[in-house]
């Protein structure tokens, strides 16, 4: 492994949903909690409030499409207040009931099911993903850049944001290359790493420091 993705991945290779406190798994739960976190982080909000608002609607018993759909809009209005997701608060709250909703309906409560809907197709995937309200290309991204660590079919996942990253640090941006970079089981560690180098230019120099 490189020195600067193994200093990299030592200073910033937590995934987005291990900071949400999410233990991403091949779970209905899990998944529900990805695609709520994949949505917050989707708005024009810093990481940390979305993952902030994240822990507080889990916390309230959103995280699953049931309890989700149980809370009441000003119940989720609320826990997004307390992570301080107040700029988005009420429209969030709507599209988070309306994605609960979907999920239940037409998947049973398990997005395993979105995955054999897809036929493990990362493009099918996304167009089905992009029929949650509030999940567009941004909100795939997350999505898809967090489940390639359990869905090894969308490995590897590199989006623009993952490039922007790799260019800073001089890392290739070519998928399979950037891949080869580490273990499978790391991709989505190093694209979360990458992600925060694309927009943090201090963490870059510092990795690049090493």
């Amino acid at each position: 492994m490189d020195t600067v993705v193994k200093k990299l991945l030592h200073e910033s290779g937590e995934t987005f949903a291990d900071e949400a406190g999410i233990s991403l798994k091949d779970q209905p739960a899990a998944l529900f909690k990805l695609l709520v976190l994949a949505n917050l982080l989707s708005a024009r909000i810093s990481s940390d409030i979305a993952l902030s608002a994240a822990r507080e609607l889990f916390a309230a018993g959103g995280g699953t499409a049931r309890g989700m759909s149980k809370l009441t809009w000003q119940e989720r209005v609320d826990a997004l207040g307390r992570g301080h997701y107040v700029r988005y608060d009420e429209s969030t709250a709507s599209r988070l009931g309306d994605t609960a909703q979907i999920v239940q309906d037409k998947y049973k409560g398990d997005l395993r099911r979105l995955a054999i809907e897809a036929e493990r197709d990362p493009g099918k995937a996304a167009d089905l993903l992009q029929e949650f309200p509030g999940i567009g290309p941004t909100g795939v991204d997350i999505f898809c850049r967090e489940a390639q660590s359990i869905w090894p079919w969308l490995r590897p996942y590199v989006d623009g944001q993952v490039k922007k990253g790799a260019e800073r640090l001089g890392l290739p941006t070519d998928a399979d290359e950037l891949a080869s970079k580490v273990p499978a089981k790391d991709m989505a560690r190093l694209s979360a790493a990458l992600v925060r180098v694309a927009r943090d230019k201090k963490l870059a120099d510092t990795v690049k420091a090493a």
